[in-house]
């Protein structure tokens, strides 16, 4: 994996998110936080929570370690998750530049939300955050039918392959 493989990685990222965030603004505030029977508690919960596991993981290549995720009640709509994560992209983007193509296989130290020691070089820590997205936005647009909202477009990778051609 070189540089330019993570930053397609990082576009297909947050084409997906832009996708997802724009298949659940339709939703009423009451539709966003309403309880559903899911790994989370609410479309707005799981959203949230995509956001949350970046941060993490930004936070953890600047040798920091958070010991929980931000509040998902921080974002009280799309826009508010949308203002915070399109900002989280300029510094996760600049990081990935700054690090360079020396910097794909540098292994960052940090501490999981347990408290144990982990260690992984940094293409395989951006690769998990863009796979961990994958699977909670294939969750929200369960979540959106069960709510009788039509699914967003498709996340699937092959569908950003070809609409970048």
């Amino acid at each position: 994996m070189d540089l330019n493989d993570l930053r397609t990685l990082l576009d297909y990222h947050y084409w997906a998110r832009d996708v997802i965030l724009e298949g659940v603004a339709v939703l009423t505030p009451e539709q966003f936080t309403r309880q559903v029977d899911s790994s989370f508690k609410s479309v707005r919960d799981t959203v949230a929570h995509i956001y949350a596991a970046d941060l993490v993981w930004y936070t953890r290549w600047l040798n920091e370690s958070p010991s929980g995720l931000i509040a998902y009640d921080t974002f009280p709509d799309v826009d508010s998750i949308r203002r915070s994560w399109v900002d989280l992209e300029k510094k996760v983007r600049g990081f990935v530049e700054h690090l360079g193509e020396e910097g794909v296989s540098r292994v960052f130290k940090y501490t999981l939300l347990s408290g144990a020691a982990g260690a992984s070089p940094f293409s395989e820590m951006l690769t998990h955050v863009v796979n961990h997205a994958s699977y909670h936005r294939g969750q929200v647009t369960t979540l959106l039918r069960q709510l009788g909202i039509p699914p967003p477009k498709s996340t699937d990778m092959i569908t950003f392959y070809r609409l970048r051609k």
